[in-house]
């Protein structure tokens, strides 16, 4: 007679637990706009959430222990002309959030270490570059300042230091992208489209080192994430609507190493990969339950875990990095479930019984330092991730700023040519200034500017010092 033998994993008894109510965030209207984003972000200081706003797009940005009810004049971060569809923190500075609006326009912003008392409306630099709604914000996990944005079918990759544009693909995807995900190295892009393509793209060399046209074959939205193996993890739908999961291997797109039905339902399901200890969480939108896997080298490859269920339906979904968690209490995800009227913290647990670290929960984990500059990864480097250790805890660095460098355009030199004509209320101006005046004049009050920020900053760091003198 045969025993059925379990599989040993140390993960088999994770589970889900919500937070208790007084550490949730009341009173927040969150997005009602229909995109397939997770409208919320979060690291290790803020939650960031997409919320209703009037006249424009705007997100919230709370300090992760100001829980409880969130006053209703609480200052937004405004500056979008139409909804925000997404917003992603940067891996290398907490203080520092990307959002990308149906405007066209992507803004990254400075986020300072105290409660601001006004609206914060300037971002630190503005992306144009895109001609239709971005959808999509991504950090390059290595590579400090590089941020990808797509918008319907055409991928950027900036640098933000200096807001100039790295690379633009824009002739690899015939249709809407629905998502984009970096390996961990950051050398290669996983996307999926609307034409029911998945592909692989070699960002720097622009090409497609590999695709598979109907991963899923439903028409609906299909995600996509790398795995640590180098594997992708893929959501969709099959051809009678029915959720699906897959999991591929580049090398060889023809047969999936597994895929695996789940359910009918019309919400499409987010996926959050957590490499250091290979689990995979899927959030439905509209669900009310978060499905997690464990893949794995052994057949069947992607191994059920556990489902966290609730009452409520979620709009969307926050993942907390690795360096943002409790590892006293043996905490291995946290979620921020978005409701319509509140955020509620979702902790993920393994159960154990010593208090003492565990170093098999824990390996060391990428942390918040670069390991490459952008204009290095553009030149064809890669380096994987500058990892920390969680054994004494991880205590986020004080208030960074981000600089900015742009480019002069008065270095380029105008064309010579004729002139255009000039009204007559210009002509005054023509006869007192010559372009070295101009130009001299020009100088001088960027210089002035300059000098202005400089003080606005020195003023800030001090005032974050006061702050932290008085927690």
């Amino acid at each position: 007679m045969s025993r059925r033998v379990v599989r040993q994993s140390k993960f088999r008894h994770v589970f889900g637990q919500a937070a208790k109510a007084d550490q949730s965030y009341e009173d927040i209207r969150v997005s009602k706009v229909t995109w397939d984003s997770s409208f919320c972000a979060v690291n290790p200081k803020f939650l960031a959430i997409i919320v209703e706003a009037g006249g424009g797009g705007a997100f919230i940005v709370l300090p992760l222990a100001k829980t409880g009810r969130v006053d209703k004049n609480y200052p937004l971060v405004t500056g979008h002309t139409a909804p925000v569809l997404d917003i992603d923190w940067c891996p290398h500075n907490d203080n520092v959030i990307a959002s990308a609006s149906d405007d066209t326009t992507v803004m990254v912003w400075q986020i300072p270490d105290y409660t601001p008392m006004r609206n914060i409306t300037e971002p630190i630099i503005t992306l144009e570059g895109h001609s239709k709604r971005v959808g999509i914000l991504c950090w390059h996990p290595t590579a400090r300042n590089v941020l990808l944005s797509a918008g319907d079918n055409v991928i950027i990759i900036w640098n933000v230091g200096t807001g100039e544009v790295l690379l633009s693909l824009d002739d690899m995807h015939p249709d809407v992208i629905h998502s984009v995900c970096w390996n961990s190295n950051g050398s290669l892009l996983a996307t999926t489209c609307k034409d029911k393509t998945l592909r692989i793209i070699d960002p720097r060399k622009g090409q497609v080192v590999a695709e598979r046209f109907a991963a899923h074959e439903g028409m609906r939205p299909m995600r996509a994430v790398f795995t640590r193996q180098g594997h992708i993890f893929t959501t969709g739908f099959t051809r009678m609507s029915q959720r699906e999961l897959g999991l591929w291997d580049p090398n060889n797109f023809e047969e999936p190493v597994a895929l695996q039905e789940m359910d009918t339902s019309n919400g499409v399901l987010l996926p959050f990969y957590d490499p250091d200890s290979s689990i995979v969480y899927l959030c439905g939108k509209g669900d009310s339950s978060i499905r997690y896997f464990e893949i794995t080298d052994e057949p069947p490859f992607v191994h059920y875990l556990n489902t966290f269920s609730s009452k409520e339906p979620q709009r969307g979904m926050g993942f907390m990095p690795k360096r943002g968690l409790e590892v006293n209490k043996c905490e291995i995800a946290r979620f921020y479930k978005l409701h319509e009227r509140k955020c509620e913290p979702i902790i993920m647990t393994v159960p154990r019984k010593s208090d003492l670290f565990q170093d098999d929960l824990y390996p060391d984990t990428p942390g918040p330092e670069p390991a490459l500059e952008a204009d290095e990864w553009l030149a064809g480097q890669d380096a994987e991730p500058v990892l920390i250790s969680l054994r004494d805890g991880y205590i986020p660095p004080k208030h960074r700023e981000l600089r900015v460098t742009k480019r002069n355009i008065l270095d380029v030199r105008p064309p010579s040519g004729p002139r255009r004509s000039q009204s007559a209320s210009d002509a005054p101006l023509s006869q007192q200034h010559t372009l070295e005046t101009l130009l001299e004049e020009i100088k001088a009050l960027r210089e002035q500017v300059q000098a202005q920020e400089q003080r606005i900053t020195a003023l800030e760091n001090m005032l974050c010092e006061l702050v932290d003198g008085t927690d």
